[in-house]
């Protein structure tokens, strides 16, 4: 596999786990959103909703292969590391399930960051 390939490899990936944290992101702030404690889960919505943004955007930027994606998918890990670590104090299933992918896409974001440094 030449280094073209490896690198169109992994942004492919991290394409695919931004999206996935995208959608399971929505998914978590929809339920905390039609739970009985909206209020004690708010902090919890603020950052899966910043985290699904952050999450298109990135897929986007690198989507077109943009000369910020780097930027963009550091900006990116950030935001999922914050919603992780938010995610695992609640035991909510959909609240740990957001949490392993939150981590899978700030690790993918990280690579792709190093990548292009």
């Amino acid at each position: 596999m030449t280094t073209a390939q490896t690198h169109q490899s992994l942004i492919e990936t991290c394409i695919q786990n931004c999206l996935e944290c995208l959608r399971e992101c929505e998914n978590c702030a929809d339920a905390c959103l039609s739970s009985d404690m909206v209020q004690m889960m708010s902090e919890c919505i603020k950052r899966c909703r910043d985290c699904a943004d952050i999450c298109s955007l990135c897929a986007r930027f690198m989507a077109r292969n943009s000369d910020l994606h780097a930027q963009v998918c550091q900006v990116c890990a950030e935001a999922c590391d914050r919603c992780a670590a938010e995610c695992e104090q609640h035991d909510h299933e959909h609240c740990q399930r957001c949490a392993q992918v939150c981590h899978r896409c700030a690790e993918s974001c990280r690579q792709m960051a190093t990548a292009m440094a």
